[in-house]
């Protein structure tokens, strides 16, 4: 369960209102401390967490929201905080944000640690330790490179692909690699976690893996808490055993709009947006605790929904900021049947430099990019005069960005049971080589026949 204790210890107050998950208590006794949690007279099963303090009320949240509470009830203290189990016996496992299993497994009730309270030291690599990490997608490989101990965002709106993307990246990476996976599902379906944890079984990964569970069906108080107890788990990795963690999140962006509900609940003013501003210190909070130490990294890919497709949205702007590499799905690029949907203009990343990634790798995206913005400027020209009024130069490079745009596509091997087709894993070297044979007016038929060489997953 969440705490050690279950007895109650000294008397706070009793409730004084309720409004939804918010639960004020007013203060008589001995005061909690914050993200304590508090316990009901007679409902040992429901656990009040204590928010921030307003004069001599405790504002808490209902974080079992089982509906036996009334006014008038007395309140104790409990003298613990949220915990989640953490260490070797959780791998493999699944669990929720309260450190419960959800896997029909049995419950780990040792070695647990307070989700609230970060760990670790503020001593992070420099930057001569950079390590690349192949991925076999060539636009991620190419585009927005992944480096050991940075944070990757796969940016989108609903449908474009950021999950079925998420979910090849830890087929490709945790199979190649022996560092440990920790993957975060915050409000998303139940479909698509039971899904992954297949997929994962399947595929003989899962072993080597802690899963994290806050879906769509809980409250956002649990919803919230899925990122910290995740952080928390991965900390405990880095920090006691030295291990390079693999971090994935679908969603991020769940994890604001989980802390949104919260604050309604919590009657907090929001400001630009419709979010509270102390959503973003929440948000900047988590992702401090995902940063590298020298015991050991954590590698993050976090999936971002945008809402409406809007990349102005306050919540996305506030996320892409915390993100080394942006990687930006494209709703009319999915909708033409190219998979990864990846806007290659708008795709960024702060690790393509020279220094990381090479002189020759950090001039081809250099082409490629100024190709793709000459493009997207002669799309509205094209539409009204046609192709053949361009003059040869533009039409070579109207030509070649089409041939790029198409040899990013790729098929994944977590689709290959829908798609039938098998999945593809490309090299680096594979990929430069064929952007280079692109960019040097190689016939595609011929270069298309090359690249098929790329290796075939097991």
């Amino acid at each position: 369960m969440k705490t050690t204790t279950t007895s109650p210890g000294a008397k706070v107050g009793t409730i004084q209102s309720l409004r939804g998950l918010m639960v004020e208590v007013q203060i008589t006794g001995e005061q909690p401390d914050i993200k304590e949690l508090l316990i009901v007279e007679d409902h040992p099963e429901v656990f009040l967490e204590v928010s921030f303090f307003k004069a001599a009320t405790a504002v808490c949240v209902n974080l079992t929201n089982i509906q036996v509470l009334r006014c008038g009830q007395t309140i104790s203290r409990s003298h613990t905080k949220v915990t989640v189990p953490v260490g070797p016996k959780t791998m493999g496992r699944v669990f929720n944000a309260l450190g419960e299993p959800l896997d029909e497994g049995p419950a780990v009730n040792e070695n647990r640690r307070a989700i609230s309270e970060p760990a670790g030291t503020k001593n992070y690599r420099g930057s001569q330790k950079l390590e690349l990490l192949e991925t076999g997608l060539k636009v991620i490989d190419f585009l927005t490179p992944f480096v050991k101990g940075r944070k990757i965002g796969i940016v989108g709106g609903a449908g474009v692909g950021k999950t079925v993307l998420t979910m090849e990246m830890i087929h490709n990476v945790t199979r190649s690699e022996k560092s440990l996976s920790i993957y975060c599902g915050v409000g998303e379906r139940i479909r698509e976690g039971n899904e992954l944890y297949q997929t994962l079984k399947e595929t003989d990964v899962l072993k080597n893996t802690v899963m994290f569970f806050g879906q769509m069906d809980s409250t956002p108080a649990i919803r919230s808490m899925v990122g910290p107890a995740a952080a928390t788990a991965a900390e405990y990795f880095r920090d006691e055993e030295g291990r390079d963690i693999l971090f994935f999140v679908d969603n991020i962006y769940r994890h604001i709009q989980a802390l949104t509900e919260l604050s309604t609940n919590l009657g907090l003013i929001p400001s630009e947006g419709g979010y509270s501003p102390l959503i973003f210190s929440e948000l900047r909070r988590l992702e401090d605790r995902l940063s590298s130490t020298e015991k050991g990294s954590i590698t993050s890919v976090q999936a971002v929904y945008i809402p409406a497709d809007d990349l102005s949205d306050p919540a996305v702007q506030a996320i892409s900021q915390q993100m080394d590499s942006v990687l930006v799905l494209s709703r009319s690029i999915a909708e033409s049947g190219i998979r990864p949907a990846v806007d290659l203009l708008k795709t960024t990343s702060s690790l393509l430099t020279p220094q990381i990634v090479g002189e020759r790798h950090y001039q081809l995206a250099g082409k490629v990019q100024a190709i793709m913005q000459k493009y997207d400027s002669l799309k509205n020209i094209i539409a009204i005069v046609g192709e053949n009024e361009l003059s040869p130069a533009d039409r070579k490079d109207y030509q070649n960005a089409i041939k790029l745009v198409q040899f990013f596509s790729q098929d994944f091997a977590v689709a290959e049971h829908l798609s039938g087709k098998p999945g593809q894993y490309f090299t680096l070297e594979q990929t430069l080589v064929g952007i280079e044979e692109i960019l040097n007016g190689k016939p595609v038929a011929e270069q298309s026949a090359d690249t098929s060489q790329a290796t075939k997953k097991s």
